[in-house]
């Protein structure tokens, strides 16, 4: 065996695969520029934590499951003026997973609710976050079967290792009385230890039309609504407004 095809089975046992596939071109560079043995290391060892670092981040996108994803950078905050831009690029900072408070967007459909909300939790991905997105009607379907499975102590046990939850479209379909009493349950148990986004295009007042139970209601409100940034959403439509444009345009 090679000098290098023993080089290449010891960088495979300690699996430096960017490290395997990089030195042979990394060594020719290093020959002709000069460089001393550290700097070629150094090279390489960068090279490979880099690597790293981009299939973690890419796997905290993947594992948190976004239908599509939107990007804070593309969202229109012209077309909503009353939205405080400079908070949610605040809020894009993270400081409210460290505090562990959640984010609650307010406001009719067709506002971008969902696409702040998916551009905020994935920029806590590409901060190495572990993130899970749910509508609530799917988030209730899982904890129904969870319960009927007898394994939703699991289903929680595995949403307390994450670092956010995003829950999504909250509102737009009512809840059976076990579908409301699981997802209470599931907020219990995450109340202040993991920081939610909701998206809602129901006032507080009108959550009940969801739950069923007043009692359930308030007291579900009592603890998502406790160190939350409450953020309404006021305008026209964003699908609205592109569907007068091509009518304009077609016209």
């Amino acid at each position: 065996m090679t000098s290098n095809d023993l080089l290449d089975s010891y960088l495979r046992q300690l699996r430096l695969p960017t490290f395997l596939k990089s030195y042979h071109q990394y060594a020719i560079d290093a020959a002709r520029n000069d460089l001393d043995h550290i700097r070629f290391l150094l090279a390489l060892a960068e090279q490979e934590v880099n690597q790293r670092e981009h299939n973690m981040i890419q796997k905290r996108i993947k594992d948190a499951r976004f239908p599509v994803l939107k990007e804070l950078a593309d969202f229109d905050f012209s077309a909503i003026p009353s939205l405080n831009k400079a908070m949610i690029l605040d809020l894009a900072r993270g400081e409210y997973l460290q505090k562990r408070q959640s984010i609650i967007f307010i406001g009719n459909p067709g506002l971008g609710k969902t696409h702040l909300a998916t551009g905020l939790a994935l920029t806590a991905c590409r901060n190495k976050h572990k993130v899970r997105f749910w509508t609530a009607a799917n988030l209730v379907n899982e904890l129904l079967q969870a319960q009927d499975e007898h394994r939703l102590h699991r289903v929680i046990a595995q949403a307390l290792k994450l670092d956010l939850v995003v829950l999504d479209e909250l509102g737009f379909i009512p809840f059976s009385d076990n579908g409301a009493q699981a997802l209470f349950t599931f907020c219990s148990e995450l109340y202040e230890r993991i920081p939610f986004i909701i998206t809602t295009n129901l006032k507080f007042a009108d959550w009940v039309q969801v739950f069923g139970s007043e009692r359930l209601t308030a007291a579900l409100l009592d603890r998502l609504t406790h160190h939350a940034s409450i953020i309404e959403l006021i305008g026209e439509s964003h699908r609205f407004r592109q569907r007068m444009r091509q009518e304009v345009n077609d016209g």
